[in-house]
């Protein structure tokens, strides 16, 4: 296991120095002066891009500014954020949190459900709960998160005015400005935090307006775990494992459960580190209907006034993301199933 992780993770320096060659490439498209925003860190310094462009080699051959980009890099000097007005880095540490913490809750809930009821879609094939999940599968994958999300907000806020929009409401947001050294931010989580500061009232309206946007988040995503999950379970229960195990009279929830399920998971292992790496750029749709400012409106919003340096920043971020996320699914398959592991040594 070892040798396997060892190999892991030799490989994945190699993709994110070709990840890293890909992005500036990419950067180098653009003339010296775009170039020198993305070295930029404050508005003073954005008054004098040839100095810029002098300090930092923009007007050398290629190998020359990778290595001082690659430098800047690793300070954590990404640039200068114009939808933020301030540097790349602090403006991620502001909406990082806001999309992390819809994922904490959102993420645990698509897999149970995604799983649960997969495997007793499976299982049960051509039965009610099999004919149940698949509506309920191509509803979810076909329907415009925007629109599913526009409805529940029409419903539940509209109508009801239950839940609300935002992080916290206006009240609270007036009384941690009035009083900033009686709210500590330990994570940025708003529902651990006010835990953490003894405010429960912060606590349980952040978790208030948690509640759309899970729904939503999870209704869009499970819709592909279940289907990935009842197509492993239908073609595992076929299998002659299966059929001599049910021949000496297994018992079936151990059939099913014990060794069907543990095969069947191996895909779904796959696809959910995919699906969870993808909710770490944010749900453009579910942040913006919801009015949460965190990594997808960022995004959006970056990309429509053209700041270059937080859309390369964001490409380095999700490259990075999905390169760990394949590691760990990797490393968690290969624990699940020894013969992964021994079939690549």
């Amino acid at each position: 296991m070892l040798a396997f992780v060892i190999r892991r993770c030799i490989f994945l320096i190699f993709v994110l120095v070709g990840i890293s060659l890909l992005i500036f490439s990419i950067l180098m498209t653009f003339s010296p002066e775009r170039r020198a925003a993305a070295y930029v860190q404050s508005p003073q310094q954005a008054q004098n891009i040839p100095g810029i462009i002098q300090q930092y080699g923009l007007d050398q051959p290629f190998y020359v500014q990778y290595k001082q980009w690659m430098i800047q890099t690793f300070r954590g000097n990404f640039g200068w954020s114009l939808v933020a007005a301030q540097p790349v880095w602090d403006a991620f540490c502001q909406y990082f949190p806001v999309t992390l913490e819809l994922n904490i809750y959102a993420v645990p809930l698509t897999l149970i459900i995604g799983i649960y009821l997969g495997t007793l879609s499976g299982i049960y094939r051509g039965s009610f709960i099999d004919h149940f999940t698949r509506i309920v599968a191509i509803i979810g994958w076909s329907l415009p998160t925007f629109l599913f999300a526009l409805v529940l907000l029409m419903i539940f806020y509209g109508y009801f005015g239950w839940f609300g929009t935002g992080i916290i409401g206006d009240d609270f947001q007036l009384y941690l400005l009035n009083h900033p050294d009686q709210f500590i931010r330990y994570t940025g989580l708003y529902t651990i935090d006010g835990i953490l500061n003894g405010h429960s009232a912060i606590c349980m309206d952040a978790l208030k307006r948690l509640i759309l946007p899970v729904i939503t988040q999870v209704f869009v995503v499970v819709a592909l775990l279940m289907r990935i999950t009842r197509s492993s379970m239908i073609e595992e229960l076929s299998k002659d494992y299966i059929i001599t195990a049910r021949a000496k009279g297994a018992n079936d929830k151990i059939v099913y459960y014990k060794h069907a399920r543990k095969n069947a998971l191996i895909p779904t292992i796959t696809v959910a580190g995919q699906l969870i790496a993808l909710s770490m750029e944010g749900s453009v749709a579910v942040e913006i209907v919801f009015n949460r400012h965190g990594m997808g409106w960022w995004l959006v919003s970056s990309a429509t006034q053209l700041d270059t340096p937080v859309l390369m920043f964001m490409c380095m971020f999700m490259g990075l993301v999905f390169v760990l996320s394949n590691l760990i699914c990797d490393l968690l398959i290969a624990w699940w199933d020894p013969r992964i592991r021994l079939s690549t040594s």
